[in-house]
């Protein structure tokens, strides 16, 4: 037996996955046990849960590995403050003790923070260190079902790479070509999401949804891309891009950019958080959207060129730009895509775990036939019935048991039928930022009052955000323009014209409030304004019971797909616990809950009017 921890922290979304013998058994990010969404801090809960999962020791795993080396951020670090001195000294000064007092003495913190999560013999230990984008790129390739792949990873920034292109093959992986600090695609968005006024590595989803609010056709639309190509950034053919640091500021300093430069450029200041977007920022995040997609389909292009790979794997936080992907899917470069579902930071304990099995310790790689992996990428803690039942009697909730899950797929279809809201918590957690039907809400896909139902008065978040369907595999092309499956909810596709409705000649004219309670489609609260949807495909093989749901669902509509949105509010994490489930069913107007066979009515639960009594508190994301 060959078992591997690896972990990622320090940055944001920290995270740990354990290895035994190449097969991924357990992962988990912090944020669901600590609830501080994107936490940076050492994984100590992930790690328990992944060892406790397997049931096995520190003392017993081959290697611990650690998903980049800091010693090289911190290389970065000094040569980039040198080479923009005397500006940032201010940056310099306030980062210099944290760098000093932890990155540097980062060997301590991970045994430390190790004898935390367990004992165990520091004389045995084998600690390791990956590179950030090796990391990246290991996680997408030998994740896959390709024996040959281009891997293409693009993030903020990781040491000094910002993007990169790999080969894999069998057990290697081969580095070919990398994009350096400070010239970055994912920084790029972050700088655009700073400036529309969401937070930094957590609002880069929400700009990418407001971006089709834009008005594609319109004068200061594409002056805004002209302007982004002209001042901001520099895009070559294969990809590679030159960001003008005149304009911004991540550098040396505090800030993602040079405010004042900003605000001359684009005619408005900083937009403060939470503040309804008007049309000029909805235009502006359309062209920023524009921009990097074409960037990402030039680097995918180039990575086709210099493997002349039929496949590609991808992974970085900018690989979680479904539309982007949906692009590179549309355009044909590849037969076959396959996108890491935790490509984030947190995905690099993955990778790094997996790089230490095959590329560290030599382990041949044997290439599943399947077309993705039979784990589905549900690799977080489930709960058994006396778990369940223990956490529901501490609230004295009432409860209701199924004998049979059939009769409670046969009931929660019922209610989502009538227009009620669902949770629905079933077996291991998703790895991953994505909900994937195992802690999810659920709602009718036909009901048209449903996106506004769901923003308002269970995620508590800003009107314009979409949701996106979960369908079943086989009925995927009856609703969407989609050439393959999509069970990570990553890929982006059209909904096929027979189901949309026609809309007025000024559509694109319209306030962007009108535009989104307009109809557009059959199923209007999946899709968004520009007819897109960011799909999940539902397959037997990964998850039956959620397939079953939604088979009998289709049985009782006609309808074989349902809303699916994460099971938490504004700013929390996903759900781990039954527990969580239970307080966030109960802080929400949500109709039902469904915990294993349990189904629960929220009318008979104690002081169910009182939802101040339940809401936790968390930061606005």
């Amino acid at each position: 037996m060959k078992a591997i921890l690896g972990i990622s922290a320090f940055y944001h979304d920290a995270a740990a996955t354990l290895l035994i013998d190449g097969e991924i058994v357990a992962a988990a990010q912090e944020e669901r046990f600590t609830r501080k969404k994107h936490t940076p801090d050492f994984p100590v809960n992930a790690i328990r849960f992944c060892l406790d999962y397997a049931a096995i020791s520190i003392d017993e795993l081959d290697a611990v590995i650690f998903y980049d080396k800091p010693l090289l951020k911190f290389e970065r670090l000094l040569e980039t403050y040198y080479a923009f001195s005397p500006r940032g000294l201010v940056s310099f000064l306030k980062a210099m003790p944290a760098w000093l007092k932890e990155k540097m003495f980062l060997k301590k913190m991970i045994c430390e923070g190790l004898m935390e999560a367990g004992s165990y013999d520091k004389k045995k230990l084998k600690l390791l260190f990956s590179e950030h984008h090796l990391s990246h790129a290991a996680s997408a390739f030998y994740s896959s079902a390709f024996e040959e792949a281009a891997i293409l990873s693009i993030d903020g920034v990781g040491e000094w790479a910002t993007a990169s292109i790999c080969h894999g093959k069998g057990s290697e992986i081969t580095m070919l070509k990398e994009m350096r600090f400070p010239h970055s695609v994912g920084l790029l968005y972050s700088a655009f999401t700073y400036y529309l006024g969401f937070r930094v590595n957590s609002g880069e989803y929400k700009l990418m949804g407001l971006a089709p609010y834009g008005n594609p056709h319109s004068k200061e639309t594409q002056q805004f891309i002209a302007l982004i190509k002209e001042y901001l950034v520099s895009i070559k053919e294969d990809g590679s891009i030159w960001l003008n640091q005149d304009y911004f500021n991540y550098a040396t300093g505090l800030r993602m950019i040079k405010a004042k430069k900003w605000e001359k450029l684009f005619g408005f200041p900083v937009v403060p958080p939470d503040r309804k977007p008007e049309q000029t920022q909805c235009n502006l995040a359309y062209a920023i959207q524009q921009v990097t997609e074409e960037i990402v389909l030039k680097m995918a292009k180039e990575a086709k060129r210099i493997t002349g790979s039929d496949y590609l794997c991808m992974s970085g936080g900018v690989a979680l730009n479904c539309v982007a992907n949906g692009k590179i899917v549309k355009e044909k470069i590849f037969k076959d895509v396959f996108i890491q579902p935790a490509s984030g930071d947190a995905g690099g304990s993955l990778g790094s775990a997996q790089m230490a099995h095959y590329m560290y310790f030599g382990q041949p790689r044997v290439v599943s036939k399947e077309a993705f992996p039979h784990h589905g990428f549900y690799l977080g803690p489930d709960y058994a019935d006396k778990e369940i039942i223990h956490s529901l009697k501490k609230y004295k909730a009432v409860y209701h048991k199924k004998e049979r899950f059939e009769d409670l797929c046969h009931e929660v279809a019922g209610y989502l039928a009538e227009g009620n809201v669902v949770g629905w918590f079933q077996g291991r957690m998703e790895f991953g930022p994505r909900a994937l039907g195992n802690r999810s809400i659920l709602a009718d896909a036909r009901n048209k009052e449903m996106q506004k139902k769901l923003n308002l008065k269970i995620k508590y978040r800003e009107g314009f955000r979409p949701f996106a369907p979960s369908v079943l595999a086989e009925d995927a092309n009856d609703y969407f323009g989609l050439s393959g499956a999509s069970p990570y909810m990553l890929l982006v596709a059209d909904v096929i014209e027979q189901r949309r409705k026609p809309l007025p000649a000024d559509y694109h004219e319209l306030d962007m409030w009108e535009k989104l309670y307009l109809e557009r489609s059959d199923i209007q609260p999946v899709t968004h304004l520009d007819f897109s949807a960011r799909v999940q495909t539902v397959h037997k093989e990964t998850n039956p019971r959620y397939r079953e749901l939604i088979h009998t669902f289709k049985e009782k509509t006609g309808y074989g797909l349902l809303v699916n949105t994460s099971f938490n509010v504004r700013g929390e994490p996903i759900v781990c616990t039954p527990e969580e489930a239970y307080r966030c069913f109960m802080s929400t107007e949500m109709d039902y809950l469904a915990i294993n066979d349990f189904v629960l009515i929220k009318t008979e639960q104690p002081d169910h009017e009182n939802r101040e009594k339940w809401m936790g508190k968390f930061k606005p994301d």
